[in-house]
């Protein structure tokens, strides 16, 4: 984030409607804690200032802004555990621009954790350390795993202690991410009725998530009006096989996001916002760990269903939209009907198209390429077998995937006799144990960040800094002798490093008190 580096803008051509300009407030101490430095090598962030550490501190803060960048706070609305909230928005956020990275993508780069915003309503607009070290762990995590996710550039402590009840150390975290676009920014502008603002929106979503969109078009002869709706049209389906990839990817390395609101909904597909997230030990299907999630909203097993409902929302925000191109279609009659039919349509495929890729992810973990009815009953019986026995969701596909080449590994005898019909699906389906082992050894991750190793590290980076309020102490290495060890262990989540094997323990009470909070 130096002069070196070009920042971009695009948002603020939107108009000012779409943003609030504020700048993030100073914080009295900054220091560089977390630093991603693979991630920066991708921005094209220079070595000289990679090493700067006290001037990285400044604009992990947003004590200093780089050059070119513009600080601004994002307007969204959002259902908020199913009740609609017109007016959300960043509290403690501020975008400062995008920049591209080596694949000539275009990313976000925000300050979270940085301030109050017109937003903020009656937040104080600051992160604890704890949920930003959180977010950065998880992140990285996921990404390893194969998880489209946002990522964390930095974290940086403030200097400040921030009430959370308790007195907490504060920091900032710096997020990267495709963008901050959410179904919340639809909803901001329908709950207004401003479709010239909904249309600029997709007209944005489309040119830079979906730019096949346009392509695809460009060489389709339709008129203006056939074009429009299309592309309207092609978003949303577009948009609803994004989200689908995304659960189906949380389902198969057991992420439990905990707070599934439209306005954590990334249009781009990404995971975002990490507060109350919590991965599943023992499988069940309502496992739940967030604190403020008391109805179980957004279990385990619910994120799919979720997913479909935050996609309706999405497509409600369109149908106004659609009229208003349908009306301009002498053609059309009935153009609510109409509009309403044409999204209908779309929003339908969600189950079909989630269930297709459901069992394709389940059947990938025990090794099979394709899926029949044989298969599914398969999938279904293993799953049943997990929760009534209280299985562990990781050890046992690690188990399944070791046992096909390693006579002596230890399964669980729950799954003795499913165990023997799996074996005879794979000899049906023509797959040998080799094949199928190396198809389970890419879905299924020896390691995963258990809760209880989570927690452990937050609990002493966070003593860490309370201890040690020296004004030049060198915190960098504090914190980052304490994350080191379990961030390698996580970044190689499919093949056993040597110290792979201090994080693959089970928790002693089985996570049964544990819970997560949101950190804000």
């Amino acid at each position: 984030m130096g002069n070196a580096l070009k920042f971009y803008n695009s948002y603020l051509e939107l108009g000012e409607e779409f943003f609030e300009r504020v700048l993030p407030q100073k914080v009295p101490l900054p220091q560089l804690l977390l630093w991603n430095k693979a991630l920066a090598d991708d921005l094209l962030i220079t070595k000289d200032l990679q090493e700067d550490h006290a001037l990285l501190a400044q604009y992990s803060t947003g004590n200093i802004l780089p050059e070119g960048a513009n600080s601004i706070a994002l307007a969204y609305s959002g259902h908020q555990f199913g009740h609609f909230n017109p007016n959300l928005g960043d509290g403690r956020a501020h975008l400062l621009g995008e920049m591209i990275d080596t694949s000539g993508v275009r990313r976000d780069v925000q300050l979270k954790g940085s301030g109050q915003t017109a937003f903020s309503r009656r937040g104080d607009g600051k992160c604890a350390l704890a949920p930003a070290v959180r977010e950065y762990i998880m992140s990285e995590a996921l990404y390893a795993l194969n998880v489209p996710t946002s990522r964390c550039l930095a974290v940086a402590s403030t200097g400040e202690l921030i009430n959370r009840g308790l007195a907490k150390p504060g920091a900032v975290v710096t997020r990267v991410a495709a963008s901050h676009l959410r179904v919340g920014s639809f909803q901001y502008f329908a709950a207004r009725g401003n479709t010239k603002a909904l249309h600029k929106l997709v007209n944005y979503a489309i040119d830079r998530h979906f730019p096949e969109i346009n392509n695809r078009l460009l060489s389709e002869k339709n008129s203006h009006q056939h074009d429009e709706k299309q592309r309207i049209l092609m978003f949303l389906e577009s948009a609803l096989d994004k989200q689908i990839t995304l659960i189906i990817e949380w389902l198969r390395i057991g992420f439990i996001h905990g707070v599934m609101n439209t306005d954590n909904t990334a249009i781009c597909g990404e995971t975002i916002d990490f507060g109350p997230c919590a991965m599943m030990g023992t499988y069940n299907n309502e496992a739940v760990f967030s604190s403020i999630d008391e109805y179980g909203r957004y279990a385990f097993g619910n994120q799919g269903k979720i997913a479909h409902w935050n996609m309706a929302r999405l497509a409600d925000c369109l149908i106004p939209l659609l009229n208003v191109i349908l009306e301009e279609d002498d053609e059309k009659s009935n153009n609510e009907e109409d509009a309403l039919a044409q999204v209908e349509r779309i929003i339908h495929q969600y189950t079909p198209k989630f269930d297709e890729a459901y069992y394709a992810m389940y059947a990938s973990k025990i090794g099979l390429n394709k899926v029949n009815s044989d298969i599914k009953e398969l999938i279904t019986e293993l799953l049943s077998i997990m929760q009534s026995h209280a299985l562990d969701y990781t050890q046992t596909f690690y188990q399944l995937t070791k046992s096909l080449t390693d006579t002596e590994t230890e399964l669980n005898e729950a799954v003795g006799e499913w165990h023997s019909a799996w074996r005879k699906q794979l000899q049906y389906c023509g797959v040998s144990l080799i094949e199928a082992e190396t198809l389970m050894r890419l879905k299924n991750p020896v390691v995963i960040p258990r809760n209880h190793h989570v927690e452990s590290i937050l609990s002493r980076c966070e003593q860490a800094i309370l201890d040690n309020k020296s004004e030049n102490s060198e915190n960098i290495s504090i914190i980052s002798s304490i994350v080191d060890e379990f961030l390698q262990v996580l970044r190689s989540p499919y093949q056993e490093i040597s110290a792979t094997k201090n994080y693959q323990d089970l928790p002693e009470d089985d996570d049964q008190y544990y819970q997560t909070f949101c950190g804000t």
